[in-house]
């Protein structure tokens, strides 16, 4: 390789690396973040440059992988790969996104997207449609949960790529999409012509459990969880005639999401007291956050259910509840993520999403690696949420009659409310 190539590729990859530190937008697990001007670091302090020994490696290892591949190889494939591992291999919750992969990003955080409203999983002979939103535009089209979808746009489905099916199935609002599906019962394969709309992801589910209680289920945290929780509670607060003696979250299997969502809601059931704490090098990875007066419960007892799904803001949430001695955890030990990630958008719709604070619960505890455990331990083999029918008969069996797990989480809270308020407290000052 001529010299005065290699510095130019050492000289690149200075400026991209300064420049892909210089940019900051929002934040995952979750909060919105403050720039880093660019020249600067921690606390205002000089970064020292990329030392020029390592510039010039790199530049050598792509040159060599260049000349001396089995298979040509794209410099942008390259270049992508090169920033991919460096960002990967800062621990296993920072990655690069591409454009693909930001846009999924945004849905995820937004909970917005726009497209036909179907759940989908892959199947046996293409991609089956496990729930069906109501209202949605393929509700309008008449297709049905358990169809399995075999074409979009006259384009074989692969079963094996649910993301790539779900991609194909999203684009502009007000286009439209064909698909074939084949329905159980029916001879052929089925056509529907579908416009796609502006959906809202719902990441709250609720029901009652049996008169007194309520269910709430969290699936997520985006942008509108906490006002989707809010209107449930209020919801199922009209639905009894008096004021409802207690509630069971259900956080099982939640992988987190925004942060700022996690603190709402845990406010929403604090009337005082720290939520969460984070400590990182930038004065925007220092955050404290406490709750502000007012319970939309009214005190009603607490149960929050969790297992080894429920991670990074689900625990934040379940932590919050509980060291506040405002919940009872029943279930199995969290996951354990105890840190957060800003998202940091770059140039070609690109970003990165790289841990910047590790949090504390508010009893002080670093729950990274160990994960939360429960007051109350579950046995037996792990087991996920039940499925919540939209459209059960009262002759069904109930939530708390499919869901073990549930029906624990309510014999507990309504035998026992206010020793379950009382082993929170004790199990707080514990700690």
């Amino acid at each position: 390789m001529a010299k005065p190539s290699r510095l130019m590729l050492a000289m690149a990859l200075g400026v991209l690396i300064g420049l892909s530190l210089s940019v900051a937008d929002r934040v995952l697990a979750e909060r919105a973040a403050t720039p880093v001007p660019a020249g600067g670091g921690a606390h205002g302090r000089h970064v020292e440059p990329l030392p020029w020994s390592d510039a010039q490696l790199l530049a050598e290892v792509m040159q060599r992988v260049r000349e001396n591949y089995v298979d040509p190889v794209d410099d942008h494939v390259l270049m992508q790969n090169a920033i991919r591992g460096m960002v990967e291999g800062l621990d296993e919750h920072s990655s690069f996104l591409s454009p693909d992969e930001f846009d999924e990003m945004k849905v995820n955080t937004t909970g917005s997207y726009a497209g036909i409203g179907v759940e989908v999983a892959a199947g046996k002979e293409g991609v089956s449609i496990v729930r069906r939103m109501p209202g949605s535009p393929a509700a309008r089209a008449g297709i049905m949960t358990g169809d399995v979808i075999v074409r979009i746009d006259d384009q074989a489905v692969d079963a094996a790529n649910v993301d790539a099916a779900i991609s194909r199935m999203r684009g502009p609002e007000g286009s439209v999409l064909r698909l074939a599906v084949r329905r159980e019962g029916s001879v052929g394969l089925l056509e529907f012509k579908v416009k796609r709309a502006q959906m809202q992801l719902h990441s709250v589910a609720a029901e009652l459990l049996a008169t007194g209680y309520g269910y709430l289920r969290i699936t997520s945290f985006t942008e509108a969880t906490a006002t989707e929780l809010e209107q449930s509670v209020d919801q199922l607060e009209h639905a009894e005639p008096e004021r409802l003696k207690g509630f069971v979250i259900d956080l099982r299997n939640n992988p987190g999401g925004v942060l700022d969502a996690a603190v709402q809601i845990a406010d929403d059931f604090l009337d005082h007291g720290t939520i969460v704490s984070a400590d990182g090098r930038t004065a925007a990875a220092r955050f404290r956050m406490e709750a502000m007066p007012g319970d939309i419960t009214a005190g009603a007892s607490l149960v929050v259910l969790v297992n080894g799904g429920s991670a990074s803001a689900s625990e934040i949430l379940a932590a919050a509840l509980h060291d506040n001695a405002r919940a009872t955890l029943v279930g199995r030990r969290t996951y354990g993520k105890g840190s957060v990630q800003t998202i940091m958008p770059l140039e070609g719709d690109q970003a990165l999403k790289i841990t910047t604070s590790r949090y504390f619960t508010p009893s002080g505890a670093s729950i990274n690696g160990v994960g939360i455990e429960p007051d109350v331990l579950l046995d037996g083999p792990e087991q996920p949420p039940a499925q919540m029918d939209e459209t059960e008969t009262a002759a069904a069996p109930t939530l708390a009659q499919r869901d073990v797990q549930v029906a624990r989480a309510l014999q507990a809270l309504s035998a026992h409310p206010g020793a379950l308020a009382t082993r929170a407290a004790g199990q707080a000052r514990a700690q």
